[in-house]
């Protein structure tokens, strides 16, 4: 298959200079973590993942220490004092961009930053027909016109559209509108300025990622937020390493299996058990096994890692979720797992509360090659399918 051509350079421009109130709080929004990260980091990664030579990015008045630390350790962004209005800190971002250096420029809002590759590609490609492009949705509900608390009319929904950000225009067009501009107010958005200078302005579709993000419930992470619906299944996935040593006894999914070494740790260093744990946590968001059990605590020194297992199984029946199924994995050379193999899906699932039938357990070897292969240690990985439990479950 021939890959999409590359698209032609453009610059960009985050917009990130507002107080960000309606979301409420004493942190501006666009410095504030959306799943996961400061909500700017988003719209600044994805335009320079998508092809832009440089981001410039519009901040608040001295708002410089915390821009640099929601943007640590990314490249190929300058940073720009933004002014009152929204359009006073795009025509600040431009002209610190007058150089020559790029004819085509995106301005993004931070306030979007779920900026979907095909939206880019659309706009870019437009500015080779026309001198702005603009992303749009349509407008699916009816549209009244009021007066006060009285409805004056109807609007024709088949000639508006919903418009979004990011918004291209050939760099020297736009910054000639921002400096021509005459307005009494502020214009509300980047094409009403090239509008008003007789510049054209192309429609491409928009996408439903590129919601604003607004109020404080916007913020929300469906997967932790209270009044917000518990995903049906959950999945998490864990993996381990033990080194074998001479002298220790060898735990394996919760079964003592006979062998000429065993697995060394601070705990029992049941492999197996430890990777079904990780991926039990991973599943609800709740760290690794490292958290709740620290090695430099020593009241895990020697502890059964069973325990580790039903307390991660524990945390996810709080969380509202039963055992789906295991699928364990151990790849080692020696001993050999599968005479052992009943003994240990029958403790993993008296361990975990769970029928056996959701217990899988298989093992390969990696043909003498790398530790595992020299007999060196062993591995272990393991995915886990947590289930939402029904209302009103014992679970």
């Amino acid at each position: 298959m021939a890959s999409a051509p590359a698209l032609p350079p453009f610059a960009a421009i985050v917009v990130a200079a507002g107080k960000g109130l309606r979301v409420g709080g004493n942190t501006p929004k666009q410095f504030r973590d959306w799943r996961g990260k400061p909500l700017i980091r988003h719209s600044v990664e994805a335009l320079l993942d998508q092809g832009a030579i440089e981001v410039v990015v519009a901040i608040p008045a001295g708002a410089e220490e915390a821009a640099a630390a929601a943007l640590a350790g990314m490249n190929s962004y300058r940073l720009v004092t933004g002014g009152e209005t929204r359009q006073d800190s795009v025509r600040k971002a431009l002209d610190a961009m007058d150089d020559g250096s790029c004819a085509r420029v995106l301005i993004h809002d931070a306030a979007r930053p779920d900026l979907p590759q095909q939206v880019t590609e659309l706009l870019v490609n437009m500015l080779e027909v026309y001198a702005g492009a603009i992303p749009v949705l349509p407008v699916v509900d009816s549209i009244a016109v009021a007066d006060g608390d009285l409805m004056s009319g109807k609007a024709d929904r088949e000639a508006l559209r919903r418009v979004q950000t990011p918004q291209a225009f050939r760099f020297d067009d736009i910054l000639a509108a921002h400096r021509a501009w005459k307005g009494p107010t502020d214009a509300g958005d980047d094409a009403q300025v090239l509008l008003a200078s007789n510049g054209s302005v192309a429609l491409v579709d928009g996408d439903e990622r590129l919601k604003k993000i607004t109020f404080a419930e916007d913020f929300a992470d469906p997967m932790t937020a209270a009044n917000a619906p518990a995903p049906a299944f959950r999945i998490g996935q864990g993996y381990d390493v033990h080194r074998l040593e001479a002298g220790e006894e060898l735990w394996l999914a919760g079964v003592q299996v006979p062998h000429d070494m065993g697995l060394s740790g601070h705990s029992d260093a049941d492999v197996a058990l430890h990777a079904i744990t990780d991926a039990v946590l991973g599943a609800i968001g709740a760290g690794d096994i490292g958290t709740h059990f620290p090695p430099s605590d020593p009241q895990w020194r020697g502890a059964r890692s069973a325990r580790f297992l039903e307390h991660a199984v524990g945390l996810a029946r709080d969380a509202g979720y039963e055992i789906g199924n295991v699928d364990l994995t151990l790849v080692c050379e020696a001993p050999k797992i599968g005479p052992h193999r009943p003994a240990m899906r029958a403790a993993v699932a008296q361990i975990m509360g769970t029928g056996e039938g959701a217990v899988s357990i298989k093992a390969t070897t990696t043909e003498k090659l790398g530790f595992t292969g020299r007999g060196e240690g062993i591995a272990a990985q393991a995915i886990v399918l947590l289930t939402l439990a029904p209302q009103g479950s014992s679970t």
